[in-house]
């Protein structure tokens, strides 16, 4: 199978040589020193401050969502979340479950977030600002500048899910004022799904440390304390984090967070070149080097999926609701080539040619 989904991602041959290893015991010197050396990569790939802190979670990248919720804010914040899809609703629903008090900025499938959108909001006594920075059910990717120039205007705590577009963007966490960015093994680090990441700046710390969250796996003093030597709370997926430790160092040996950027902007936009003449729209205002969101004009984008993967064994990403039948995605992340994008036109063009296109 050929994978153009957003996650899991392919990986390539080296990563997936680790993961066929038997897993080693992980109370260890040598383990430690991996975890270490995740923590520095990530934190020199984020642009983070020198003092910031990494916490690695055993779970989806929703498991770090709910953690971060859960230890940065309590019910005496007031927080703003940007709702304009999937996952901008999670935001809103973790904040429901843990009794946050919260504003949901909703927009409509596939636009971008304005600064009018963001005015009535200005001065209102706001403590925080959630925000998924690409909304991956629908391919948007959020003007991070432009909210970090309202969360500093008005003294905001800001967290940025940049889940699907951490290696993939340019993302600079301590210009941005970023207090936690929240990414996850599966996306552009092409790993196995499994292993969240959360990085806290230093004043996000002074807030974990000062909060007291009622729970025991999510507590996020626990996990920075144990992550001081190199370790986790609890057990942790030590193959998954062995393999993390092998990409973020041939991401670091092939020139760094910059070169993976532009490796993933061209291999989207050779794609988006190569569609151009064919019967889809490209519905997002604002796009991500991550994916690319299309709306067949003459075919329902769920039975795309469905004969893609069945008849010429390539995955698109579909959606779901009222989106199944008319928005699917093309993932530019992971182990993809140019030559890959030509594998999956060809089989498009061939679709058009029986008529299912």
């Amino acid at each position: 199978m050929q994978n153009f989904t957003v996650g899991p991602v392919q990986s390539n041959e080296a990563v997936r040589a680790i993961g066929y290893e038997q897993v080693p015991y992980f109370r260890t010197p040598e383990f430690s020193a991996v975890m270490l050396e995740n923590e520095k990569l990530v934190k020199k790939f984020a642009k983070a401050d020198d003092d910031a802190r990494v916490v690695f979670i055993t779970g989806s990248g929703t498991a770090s969502m709910e953690a971060t919720v859960m230890n940065v804010f309590t019910e005496n914040d007031k927080v703003l979340i940007v709702n304009g899809g999937s996952f901008g609703h999670r935001f809103v629903q973790l904040c429901q479950i843990h009794g946050v008090p919260f504003t949901e900025i909703k927009i409509d499938s596939g636009k971008a977030l304005t600064a009018e959108m963001l005015q009535p909001y200005e001065s209102q006594d706001y403590t925080g600002f959630i925000v998924n920075v690409h909304e991956t059910s629908t391919g948007v990717h959020y003007d991070i500048e432009m909210i970090n120039d309202f969360c500093k205007r008005n003294s905001l705590f800001l967290v940025v899910d940049a889940i699907s577009s951490f290696l993939a963007d340019p993302f600079n966490m301590k210009a941005l004022n970023v207090d936690v960015m929240i990414t996850g093994s599966q996306k552009a680090l092409a790993c196995p799904p499994g292993i969240s990441v959360i990085v806290l700046s230093p004043r996000a710390v002074n807030r974990v440390n000062k909060n007291s969250a009622k729970c025991m796996y999510f507590d996020l003093k626990s996990a920075l304390k144990n992550g001081e030597r190199g370790q986790t709370p609890f057990t942790p997926a030590v193959g998954i984090l062995r393999q993390i430790n092998a990409r973020l160092k041939e991401i670091d040996e092939a020139g760094g967070v910059e070169s993976e950027i532009n490796k993933i902007a061209m291999v989207a936009n050779d794609f988006r070149e190569k569609i151009k003449d064919m019967p889809f729209e490209i519905v997002s205002e604002s796009m991500s080097n991550a994916v690319t969101p299309l709306q067949p004009l003459n075919a329902s984008a769920y039975d795309i999926f469905t004969i893609l993967k069945d008849e010429y064994e390539i995955w698109v990403c579909p959606n779901g609701g009222e989106l199944a039948d008319k928005l699917f995605r093309v993932g530019h992340i992971g182990a993809l080539t140019k030559d890959d994008n030509t594998k999956l036109v060809e089989a498009m063009k061939d679709m058009q040619r029986r008529g299912l296109l």
